[in-house]
């Protein structure tokens, strides 16, 4: 399975959500995108944005300064 991993570091809301999205849509489904951001608001942006969109969240986590948002990209 392949992951792709964006890196969200130092940018605020939206714009993590933005980079998700922009490299979601080139992705097939099933395949995974990671986003470590530095904005804690982005543990519910994107997850809230993946789900409206239907893409799964399979894991939100915190890593000292940096969280981490693991989707399953979705049909849509």
């Amino acid at each position: 399975m392949s992951r792709m991993v964006v890196d969200c570091r130092r940018m605020l809301c939206p714009m993590p959500v933005i980079k998700v999205q922009n490299q979601a849509v080139k992705m097939a489904p099933g395949e995974e995108l990671e986003a470590v951001c530095t904005d804690p608001g982005a543990l519910n942006d994107i997850p809230a944005w993946s789900r409206i969109n239907g893409h799964e969240v399979l894991e939100t986590r915190t890593e000292g300064a940096e969280y981490i948002v693991v989707i399953r990209v979705g049909d849509s």
